[in-house]
């Protein structure tokens, strides 16, 4: 496994060993000794090709998450929303895919989006804090101040996700 870091702290790129022969392959997902973080939530979503989903976080229980696609291939996005982090509002971007094997690790406090570019798109989410319904947020998708380059062609998004707030009024909240 390479661990690949990017210019964001702690956002990090794990380049996974796969194993492939006549019969298909074999991947190993997660070792634990590669991670200080605990993760003891796992999740998967199920996308259509063209869905959005995001930008999404928690505000009082902020979760760093593992994802992994299991299936498919998407475009993935984060958003810094570490108040005191030097690339507070900056977003960093990825494919994503099966074929690809990486893994992304986003720390607490990012917001997170991604755009389905294949049907039958399944993502694992592994999670260091269990889900908190009420400090759910997001953040639009489009919002001007982040200048996110989507690779939207169509667009099937959720209600909830067309009427996220701006960053601007995200920036008030904490």
């Amino acid at each position: 496994m390479k661990i690949i870091k990017t210019k964001f702290k702690g956002l990090l790129i794990y380049d996974k060993d796969s194993y492939s022969d006549n019969r298909g392959y074999f991947r190993e997902l997660y070792l634990q000794k590669h991670f200080k973080i605990k993760f003891p939530f796992f999740a998967m979503s199920f996308s259509k090709k063209n869905v959005l989903r995001g930008l999404h976080l928690q505000l009082k229980r902020p979760q760093a998450k593992l994802i992994t696609v299991l299936s498919g291939k998407m475009y993935d996005v984060c958003v810094d929303c570490r108040k005191n982090s030097k690339t507070f509002g900056k977003y960093f971007s990825i494919l994503l895919s099966e074929k690809k094997n990486k893994s992304l690790l986003i720390p607490a406090g990012f917001a997170h989006g991604f755009y389905a570019l294949e049907d039958n798109t399944i993502l694992l989410y592994q999670c260091s804090k269990y889900r908190h319904a009420k400090s759910e947020t997001g953040i639009l998708w489009k919002d001007k101040d982040l200048g996110i380059k989507w690779p939207v062609k169509k667009l099937v998004i959720s209600k909830k996700d067309k009427i996220n707030m701006s960053f601007k009024d995200f920036k008030k909240l904490i």
